[in-house]
């Protein structure tokens, strides 16, 4: 099976981390729903769509976040930064992200509510694995953002550094609400590297 030019496959291929964005560049709202959109087509344990996006798109907003974020220039100068946050307490809400999936007939009643059992029984006073879902969730809706904005002729950054209780202070965030990574998303300036080569898959693969 030769996949080797599939369009999707191009996508993850081409991708690179941009350091320099373009600060005259903007971005619609609908162009921040849209990604928010395919971000949320990541899959998650349970289903429990454990994530939340703040899009930070204002100028006073963007450069509150930059001095969060150490003073990185890019979170400023890109058309928008998402802050990517798992949710630690989705468990709790998972009836109601599934009640649809019931309604529409795929799960009884009595499936629903194991459904519902099993992940409260997983989550519930169990801090660590709330945390470890949360950031497994995040990062996965992370990558699909990032790859929905390079089909969309966007440029993007995902971002690890930055002060957690800045940043919860700021934008106001919950206890349970977990900042996993910034994305900034634009259009790229001058400047950049080109894309950094990866190391051959024979030294990350083992078949067992």
């Amino acid at each position: 099976m030769d996949l080797s030019h599939h369009p999707a496959l191009d996508l993850i291929s081409e991708r690179t981390s941009v350091d320099k964005f373009d600060p005259s560049f903007d971005i619609d709202d609908s162009v921040l729903q849209t990604l928010t959109f395919y971000a949320t087509e990541a899959p998650s344990a349970y289903n429990l769509q454990n994530w939340r996006f703040i899009a930070v798109k204002s100028a006073p907003r963007k450069q509150l976040l930059a001095e969060a974020a150490y003073g990185q220039r890019k979170v400023a100068d890109a058309a928008v930064t998402f802050i990517v946050c798992g949710r630690l307490d989705a468990h709790l809400e998972l009836g109601l992200t599934l009640l649809p999936f019931h309604d529409e007939g795929y799960i009884s009643e009595q499936e629903l509510a194991d459904w519902v059992s099993d992940a409260q029984s997983a989550f519930q006073d169990k801090p660590a694995k709330q945390r470890d879902e949360a950031i497994r969730s995040a990062s996965l809706a992370s990558m699909n953002l990032m790859l929905a904005a390079q089909a969309m002729g966007l440029c993007t950054a995902p971002i690890g550094g930055f002060d957690v209780d800045a940043l919860r202070q700021a934008f106001g965030l919950r206890a349970e609400d977990l900042p996993v990574m910034l994305i900034a998303v634009g259009q790229s300036a001058s400047g950049n590297w080109p894309r950094k080569r990866r190391r051959p898959v024979a030294e990350v693969l083992q078949v067992q």
